[in-house]
C-alpha cells in the first residue's frame, strides 16, 4: 500500500511540474476594459482557449512553448506573445481595429454584383484554386465587407467577425481571424493578407471518410512549405524531394542555406533568391527572405510575414494548410 501511494504521489508531481500553464488577463489598449471572450491559442494549431467574464484566461504551453501565443479578439488586432514565461501572470492590451471605410447597405443591383465579384477574387486568394479550395466553404460570408468606395485599385477587405470554414476536403473545420487584406487590381490581382488560424478536427467514425481525409491531407502535405521545412530541420534535403538551386541552377545542400544556433533553434539564411523543386527538373517554387534570414522549428513553424513565396507553393493557400501537429501516417 505505501509502495501504492509513493507511485501515484510521484505521478502527480510529474504531472504537476511538466505541466506548463501560463496565466493572464486580456485588456482595451485605450479603455483598459476587460475583453470578454478573446481567443488565446498557438496560430496553426489545435491548441487554444477563450478569456472568460473577467477576460482571464489560462493555457498549458507545454508542448508549444518555443512558439508565440496569439491573442484575437472580435474588434482588436491580433498580439503575438514571444519569450513566454509562466512565472508570473502576463496583461495583454489590445488595440481595437479601426476601418477606413464607410457603411454601405448592398441593396442595389449594381452593389450585389460587385459584391458578387469581390467575394469570387476575395475566395480565389485567400482559399487558393486547388481541388481542396473547391471543397472549401466560407460559412460566414455575411461578416465579410469591401471598400466599395475606393475599390477600383485596391480591393480592401474586412472581417467584422473571424472567418469560419468547413473544409470538406481534409477534414478541418478553421477559425481564421483576418488583420489585413489587400488585393492590387493593377498589378494582375496580386495580394497580401495576414491573420491567424486555429484548426478544429472532424473526429469522425466513419471509416470511409477518415480514409478520404487522410488521402487528401497527405496530398496537402508532401512538397507543401511544411514539409519542406521539416526536411530541411532534419538536415536530409539530399536525400529527399526537394532540390533547391541558386539563381545559376547550382544545386545547394542543407549546410549552404540553414544554420544552427541551439538543438532547438535553426535558420533559413541565403541572400538571393532560392528555386526549389520537388520530384522535378527545374523548379517549380520560389523563395526570398527580405530580412535575410528566417527562424523555423521542427513540426514546420517559420512566420510568414518574413519569407515571399513564388511559384506552386505560393498557390498552396488556406484550403491547404494543415495544424502542425500533423503528422503523416
Amino acid at each position: 500500500m505505501r509502495e501504492f501511494v509513493l507511485i501515484f504521489l510521484s505521478l502527480n508531481f510529474y504531472l504537476v511540474t511538466s505541466a506548463q500553464v501560463i496565466k493572464g488577463t486580456i485588456l482595451d489598449q485605450k479603455t483598459y476594459e476587460k475583453i470578454i471572450g478573446a481567443y488565446v491559442y498557438f496560430n496553426g494549431t489545435f491548441v487554444g482557449t477563450s478569456a472568460d467574464q473577467n477576460g482571464y484566461f489560462e493555457l498549458d504551453i507545454s508542448k508549444n512553448s518555443s512558439m508565440p501565443l496569439t491573442i484575437s479578439a472580435i474588434g482588436y488586432y491580433s498580439v503575438a506573445l514571444t519569450d513566454l514565461s509562466t512565472s508570473n501572470p502576463v496583461v495583454v492590451y489590445m488595440k481595437p481595429k479601426v476601418y477606413e471605410m464607410n457603411d454601405v447597405v448592398v441593396s442595389s443591383k449594381s452593389l450585389v454584383k460587385r459584391r458578387k465579384s469581390n467575394l469570387s477574387l476575395f475566395r480565389y486568394a485567400f482559399l487558393g484554386s486547388t481541388a481542396n479550395a473547391r471543397d472549401c466553404e466560407i460559412l460566414n460570408e455575411k461578416d465579410i465587407t469591401f471598400n466599395y468606395e475606393t475599390d477600383r485599385d485596391t480591393l480592401k477587405v474586412y472581417a467584422s467577425k473571424p472567418i469560419i470554414l468547413n473544409n470538406k476536403a481534409l477534414g478541418y473545420k478553421v477559425t481564421y481571424f483576418l488583420d489585413d487584406f489587400e488585393l492590387y487590381r493593377r498589378e494582375n490581382n496580386s495580394f497580401y493578407f495576414t491573420g491567424n488560424i486555429i484548426f478544429n478536427e472532424d473526429l469522425t467514425s466513419d471509416v470511409t471518410k477518415k480514409q478520404f481525409y487522410e488521402s487528401n491531407r497527405d496530398e496537402s502535405y508532401y512538397g507543401s512549405r511544411m514539409h519542406f521545412f521539416r526536411v530541411l530541420w532534419k538536415g536530409d534535403l539530399d536525400f529527399s524531394a526537394f532540390k533547391i538551386r541558386d539563381q545559376n541552377n547550382n544545386n545547394l545542400t542543407s549546410k549552404d542555406i540553414v544554420f544552427r544556433e541551439n538543438s532547438i533553434s535553426k535558420y533559413l539564411k541565403y541572400p538571393q533568391k532560392l528555386g526549389i523543386c520537388y520530384d522535378e527538373a527545374k523548379p517549380s517554387s520560389f523563395i526570398l527572405l527580405p530580412e535575410g534570414d528566417i527562424y523555423f522549428e521542427e513540426n514546420g513553424y517559420f512566420d510568414p510575414l518574413l519569407i515571399e513565396w513564388e511559384g506552386m507553393m505560393a498557390q498552396k493557400r488556406v484550403a491547404d494548410w494543415l495544424p502542425y501537429e500533423y503528422s503523416v501516417k
